[in-house]
């Protein structure tokens, strides 16, 4: 099992633990908070104190804490790390934001979000929660009756949500994709963060203007990546899918939406980009939490100079990437792309600037523990 130390809060316990927590303390640690792959699970401790039971999802009361760590000077308890300390509840409920998804085993945007909360001293908590789509309705009826400040959204809800939502920003009506829900008072706002952490990761490597891009798959992820790269100034899309429909129907978006020409392919068997293709991206979910996941591209025929782009950011090194670096292509990870997409909901959400070096270290923690 994988630990790190837990960022606590001040304020109520309202929060939901992870799954896995342990209280070492009996043993002269410290209150710890696993990296794991579950989603979070829902209970309470057992009256006895903080059993084995507790490590397989149950929630701690302050005074189950207290028996077995003691009673903290002024109603605070030990510091467990550098940011934070686990606190007694205050009359203030703590602001809770999730993720909906399925599946979300593997997702380590809460500990990227939780870390970021600390630094920023804030009392807000992320939750990772699965939701199978028959259940997205109930899901986010249930995120506003909880009053939830809002919440991120991946597969397979980014275009299943929008019904269900007050309104959208222009960009992701733009897109018809929402990653975001933002609230505003008894409203959700559908945003769109994905295709804005992309660009400005992509930027880092190579300037999109008058660029010749191809995409890979034409999902939620797709719609975000190809209109904001379009808006940075592409000069030229083709979108390569097996579903043909839905592949149209994403080239007739970006190319009605931006005015940048887009083409469609249907992919089959092993795709072979044409040889002035600048920007390579794979944005559909093959090689998520799936090291072996094998994009079908003929990587004989990517020009070296293309810069291979890959959305899916656990592993950080697909086998896409892998395969594209072998070829002598420049490479961009989905790591970029999370950390920046969560960090501008993270200053929609709070209305606070987030150090996205703490995100970064806290996403590499994760998957390298």
């Amino acid at each position: 099992m994988r630990f790190c130390e837990l960022t606590g809060g001040r304020g109520s316990c309202r929060a939901v633990w992870s799954r896995a927590f342990v209280v070492e303390k009996r043993l002269g640690g410290s209150l710890a908070l696993p990296i794991t792959d579950a989603p979070q699970q829902f209970g309470r401790a057992s009256p006895a104190g903080l059993s084995n039971d507790w490590a397989w999802g149950k929630m701690a009361t302050p005074a189950a804490i207290r028996r077995v760590c003691g009673t903290p000077r002024r109603g605070r308890f030990p510091r467990t790390s550098v940011y934070e300390s686990l606190a007694v509840p205050t009359d203030e409920l703590q602001q809770i934001v999730c993720c909906f998804g399925q599946p979300v085993a593997g997702n380590p945007t809460q500990y990227m979000m939780e870390k970021a909360f600390a630094k920023a001293g804030l009392d807000w908590r992320y939750l990772t929660l699965e939701v199978p789509p028959e259940a997205l309705v109930d899901a986010v009826a249930g995120l506003k009756a909880m009053g939830f400040r809002g919440g991120n959204l991946t597969i397979p809800h980014k275009v299943a949500v929008i019904p269900l939502l007050s309104r959208l920003t222009p960009a992701a009506e733009m897109m018809q994709a929402v990653n975001c829900m933002l609230r505003e008072g008894n409203d959700l706002v559908g945003e769109n963060t994905d295709g804005k952490g992309f660009v400005q990761s992509l930027r880092e490597v190579l300037d999109p203007a008058g660029k010749k891009v191809v995409l890979l798959g034409a999902g939620g992820a797709a719609r975000a990546v190809g209109i904001e790269t379009a808006l940075a100034g592409a000069a030229q899309f083709t979108v390569v899918n097996r579903n043909i429909e839905r592949g149209e129907t994403l080239a007739k978006l970006i190319q009605e939406k931006t005015n940048v020409p887009t083409t469609f392919v249907p992919w089959q068997g092993d795709y072979a980009p044409p040889a002035d293709t600048d920007v390579l991206i794979n944005c559909t979910s093959i090689g998520l939490n799936d090291p072996s996941g094998r994009v079908p591209v003929d990587f004989a025929a990517v020009p070296q100079t293309c810069v291979a782009a890959d959305v899916v950011f656990n592993p950080a090194e697909t086998q896409f990437l892998k395969a594209a670096k072998a070829r002598g292509c420049k490479t961009l990870d989905g790591l970029g792309m999370l950390v920046n997409q969560g960090a501008i909901a993270f200053k929609q959400w709070t209305g606070v600037e987030p150090d996205t070096t703490v995100m970064r270290d806290a996403v590499e923690e994760f998957l390298e523990a």
